[in-house]
Formats: C-alpha cells, sequence, structure tokens
C-alpha cells in the first residue's frame, strides 16, 4: 500500500512564499508523473502543475513564473516552491502520484491535502 503525507501548508501574506512537500511510503520501485492540485470552496479542483519521471514540467497558466515543482526521487517526494503568492492562490492542495505496478498498469494516488491561506 502506498500513502502520500503533504506538508507545509498554513497562512501567509500576499506575496509571500511557501513550499509544500509530499512524501511517498510504502512498496514503491519506480514513482512516474507527480502532480500538485488544488481544490478552492464553490471551484472545480484544478490541476496546478506535473512533473515527469523525467523531470520535464507543466503548469497551468495562472501560476507560471511564480510555483515551481521538483521531485527527489530518492526521498519519494515532490515538493511545491510558491513564490509571490497572490489571494487567489488560496485553496487545499493535494499531490498526486502515480506508480507502475509492472503489469501495464499505473494506479494514481493521493494525499490528503494542505490548506494553504493567502491573506493579509
Amino acid at each position: 500500500q502506498v500513502q502520500l503525507e503533504e506538508s507545509g501548508g498554513g497562512l501567509v501574506q500576499p506575496g509571500g512564499s511557501l513550499r509544500l512537500s509530499c512524501a511517498a511510503s510504502g512498496r514503491i520501485s519506480a514513482i512516474g508523473t507527480m502532480a500538485w492540485y488544488r481544490h478552492a470552496p464553490v471551484q472545480e479542483r484544478e490541476l496546478v502543475g506535473t512533473i515527469t519521471s523525467r523531470s520535464i514540467t507543466d503548469y497551468t497558466d495562472s501560476v507560471k513564473g511564480r510555483l515551481t515543482i521538483s521531485r527527489d526521487d530518492a526521498e519519494k517526494t515532490v515538493y511545491l516552491q510558491m513564490n509571490s503568492l497572490k489571494s487567489e492562490d488560496t485553496s487545499v492542495y493535494y499531490c498526486n502520484v502515480r506508480i507502475p505496478t509492472g503489469y501495464g498498469v499505473t494506479l494514481d494516488y493521493w494525499g490528503r491535502g494542505t490548506q494553504v491561506t493567502v491573506s493579509s
């Protein structure tokens, strides 16, 4: 069984920074694409960005230049560095990790979410 544990959320002023972490544990032989999503009240869940197993990143337009995804495969951890935060970044952030099973099947795992609040 694979588990994901997120950390790093909190309250920050506009223009501030936070760094989210998501550590995977369990029976993991390889990790595929890792991603961060966010879900704010009365809004649909939004894909923030992804990072492939080759560390190729992609981001939604609203966060480009401000949020950066990175990964450490030795630590089985994905990070989200959040700079120049805006009030509209307020949301619950979830990590998603795709784990190949070796049988041609890839399984999706989700963290429980961490709250990020940007407010003065």
